[in-house]
């Protein structure tokens, strides 16, 4: 088996036996697992509607997974992605509710960079203390998530009660700036898929661009392999560990801005940090971080959130679901030991020839 080939099978397995093992928590508990999992894809696929449902998932998923991949290959753990993408969030809703005349082609960019600029400024935070103070981007983006959540929170209920539907929700957003579109819910039965599958899909070609064909993006590599080495050859370490953490951010910014402008359509209080945040680093993790990867662990991870409720024609709690992807981000956790029985072809004969 080769190195490439190796890289692939590694999440291929991850995923069957994290399938396997939520089939033995369900029989476990008594409940047909087979069954269930087959209600699951046929609620999953089973109609246009929510097909289009799945896209409309995805979207979120490959922009957040994609800044979590830009920030792991510079060597950083971003764990402020749900913040970063609740600030992208909230501001670009702000903006849409407060100018909601503005024509549709400059509203949708408006709220895209705005909602880029406040994710990149809330992920430059850590980066920058991690440059010059060494402080961990873990401890400071978590600390993060609660700062962005909670002055969120604040912000909202300061709105005017003009766009207020509510104490905790905003009125829906004028037609110019839904991402929603009528030729994409005519196409899939009435679906909330949106233009913001196109933007990721888009940022995926950037992305991989970036990290694989400019310099910058060889810099972004080089220092997340060795950032003392970098820094010998040339390179300012501290310029790559802002500017990953800023591009980091700003994707999952976007991200957030296609979660709430292209699903709910509005702004509203949240009881903690955004889920899509931590589903889009599962995402990234189990694509091993590769651009490339990321729309097939996001096409996975949407099949399962859509097809959950079908779960309950099996009487099967839909919180199953999240058993199964809890352990197939545990195999991806610990692929080492699936390395080691699926070395590569180079490896392998080395240790025969010993």
């Amino acid at each position: 088996m080769t190195k490439k080939t190796q890289q692939i099978a590694v999440p291929l397995i991850s995923v069957v036996l994290g399938i396997l093992l939520g089939a033995i928590v369900m029989w476990i508990f008594g409940y047909d697992a087979i069954w269930g999992y087959e209600e699951l894809f046929k609620a999953a696929f089973g109609t246009v509607r929510n097909i289009g449902e799945i896209f409309r998932a995805m979207g979120p998923l490959i922009l957040i997974a994609l800044g979590f991949a830009v920030a792991s290959r510079a060597g950083f753990f971003n764990v402020g992605l749900p913040g970063q993408a609740l600030a992208g969030w909230i501001l670009s809703g702000w903006f849409a509710l407060s100018f909601p005349n503005l024509p549709r082609p400059i509203m949708i960019l408006a709220t895209v960079v705005i909602a880029a600029v406040a994710g990149g400024i809330i992920g430059a935070i850590p980066g920058i203390l991690r440059a010059y103070l060494g402080t961990s981007e873990v401890i400071v983006t978590i600390m993060m998530n609660y700062i962005v959540l909670y002055v969120g929170n604040a912000m909202i209920h300061s709105f005017p009660k003009s766009v207020m539907q509510s104490i905790d929700s905003s009125i829906k957003v004028g037609a110019n700036a839904t991402y929603q579109t009528e030729w994409l819910r005519a196409l899939t039965n009435n679906s909330r898929m949106n233009i913001g599958i196109f933007f990721a899909i888009i940022a995926v070609v950037l992305i991989w661009f970036m990290l694989k064909k400019t310099t910058l993006g060889f810099e972004i590599r080089s220092v997340g392999l060795n950032p003392n080495a970098s820094e010998y050859a040339g390179m300012s370490a501290k310029r790559t560990i802002i500017l990953s953490m800023i591009i980091s951010g700003a994707l999952a910014g976007v991200g957030g801005v296609v979660e709430g402008l292209g699903t709910f359509q509005n702004i509203y209080v949240q009881g903690s940090s955004l889920a899509v945040g931590f589903n889009g680093m599962a995402v990234s993790l189990l694509a091993s971080n590769s651009p490339i990867g990321i729309p097939f662990a996001a096409f996975l991870f949407a099949v399962l959130q859509v097809g959950a409720p079908g779960m309950n024609t099996a009487t099967i709690p839909a919180e199953l679901v999240n058993i199964v992807t809890a352990s197939i981000i545990f195999f991806v956790s610990i692929h080492y030991i699936i390395e080691h029985f699926i070395k590569p072809r180079k490896q392998a004969k080395v240790k025969g020839g010993k």
